[in-house]
C-alpha cells in the first residue's frame, strides 16, 4: 500500500460515497471485514455481500470521515484508532440502473477483531481469511439474471456466499497490491 496512488475519478453527477476494507492479522493469516447488506425493498444492493460503507453526509468532514462512520453504524467496529493503511482507486457502478454514486475504498489495520453489532441495514457481518481467496475454484464467473437479461460477472464464491459486483471489483485489485501478505 506504501507506493500504491489511488486513481481518483472526477465524476460531478455521482453521489460520493466511502466504504472501508477492515484487516486484522490474526494466527491464520490477515482477515478481511464484509457485512451481507439486510434485504430491502427499494435497495439496489440488498442481500449482497459488500463493505461496510455507504454515502457522503452532511457532516462528514471528507469521504474518509465517511468510511469510519459508516463502519461504526453498520458493524460496531470504531476505526478511530485504526491504522490507516491507505486508498484505492475510484470507482463507480458499470450498470446504469444502479444509483450514480463513486466510491472511494480506504484499507484499515486493527490490531485486534472487535466485537462485531450488525445494525438493521445489516444482515450478518463476518470476517473472511484473504487467503480464502486464492484456494482453487473460488475465484470464478457467475451468471445472473438482473431485469430478466442473463449477465456474467467475475465473483468469488466462499463456502455459500457470492462476491460480485462492486465488491469484487475492489478486493480483487486490493489481493493483487496485497501480494502474498
Amino acid at each position: 500500500m506504501r507506493d500504491h496512488r489511488p486513481q481518483t475519478v472526477d465524476a460531478p453527477d455521482a453521489g460520493p460515497a466511502a466504504v472501508a476494507l477492515v484487516l486484522v492479522d490474526t494466527a491464520h493469516g490477515l482477515e478481511i471485514l464484509l457485512i451481507r447488506r439486510a434485504e430491502r425493498a427499494g435497495d439496489p444492493w440488498s442481500g449482497q455481500i459488500a463493505f461496510p460503507g455507504g454515502r457522503h453526509a452532511l457532516g462528514d468532514a471528507d469521504l474518509l470521515a465517511t468510511a469510519i462512520r459508516e463502519t461504526r453504524e453498520e458493524t460496531g467496529v470504531d476505526l478511530l484508532g485504526a491504522e490507516l493503511l491507505g486508498a484505492l482507486d475510484d470507482l463507480h457502478p458499470r450498470t446504469p440502473t444502479l444509483p450514480p454514486v463513486l466510491v472511494r475504498p480506504f484499507v484499515f489495520a486493527l490490531a485486534s477483531r472487535p466485537a462485531l453489532l450488525p445494525s438493521d441495514e445489516v444482515q450478518r457481518a463476518f470476517w473472511l481469511p484473504l487467503a480464502r481467496l486464492s484456494e482453487p475454484g473460488v475465484a470464478r464467473e457467475i451468471t445472473l439474471t438482473l431485469r430478466g437479461a442473463e449477465r456474467t460477472f467475475p465473483a468469488y464464491l466462499v463456502d455459500d456466499e457470492v462476491i460480485w459486483g462492486m465488491t469484487e471489483r475492489i478486493l480483487t485489485p486490493f489481493v493483487e497490491l496485497a501480494g502474498d501478505l
